[in-house]
């Protein structure tokens, strides 16, 4: 599918405000993907369809993961988790996606993991800091996806487990292996 067939099948599935997001975390992470190297049609259609599952009914996102074998660590979780995996079996049982890092992109978008690809982490923090997003300390964000991806990907992290911890949220255990990576490779670089 092309861009417009796919924003086409996405608009309907979200309210408007969030098919602005889309739009916006699609044109970042194009802008990223040309930035960084990375293949500017995955980053696009991941980006597109991040969000395809976040207003799908949480019973039926709780059976896909029972039914589908993923992680069960999502039960409970509510959308915000929820919609990430989900979206990503989605795009592999309705568009036929197969290509497994594109999946995870969409995968791993809300939670992070350990040892994320490139385009994994330009969905992330493109979906932080498209030009929509209104928050304290996102043009700093900003600023730092145009001059070092990883060290963007990093900061991105922090103010996300930042504001869990701030707002007494739970912290899904993913994103504490991200973080923990994130931490472990900058000690390495130094």
């Amino acid at each position: 599918m092309e861009r417009e067939q796919y924003l086409a099948v996405i608009k309907p599935r979200m309210p408007e405000k969030r098919y602005i997001h889309t739009v916006g975390v699609m044109e970042t992470a194009i802008n990223l993907a040309h930035k960084y190297g990375e293949d500017v049609k995955k980053a696009e259609t991941a980006a597109i369809l991040h969000d395809i599952a976040k207003y799908a009914d949480i019973e039926w996102m709780e059976n896909i993961v029972r039914d589908e074998k993923l992680d069960e660590r999502l039960i409970g979780w509510g959308s915000e988790l929820l919609h990430g995996p989900v979206g990503a079996y989605i795009a592999q049982s309705e568009f036929g996606i197969t290509d497994e890092e594109l999946l995870n992109a969409i995968r791993f978008h809300t939670t992070g993991r350990a040892n994320m690809s490139c385009l994994e982490k330009i969905i992330f923090v493109a979906d932080m800091i498209e030009p929509n997003r209104r928050f304290d300390g996102v043009d700093r964000l900003r600023k730092k996806a145009q001059k070092n991806l990883d060290k963007a990907m990093s900061a991105c992290v922090r103010h996300t487990l930042a504001f869990l911890i701030d707002t007494k949220q739970p912290i899904y255990p993913l994103s504490i292996e991200c973080y923990n990576d994130m931490m472990n490779r900058e000690d390495s670089e130094g």
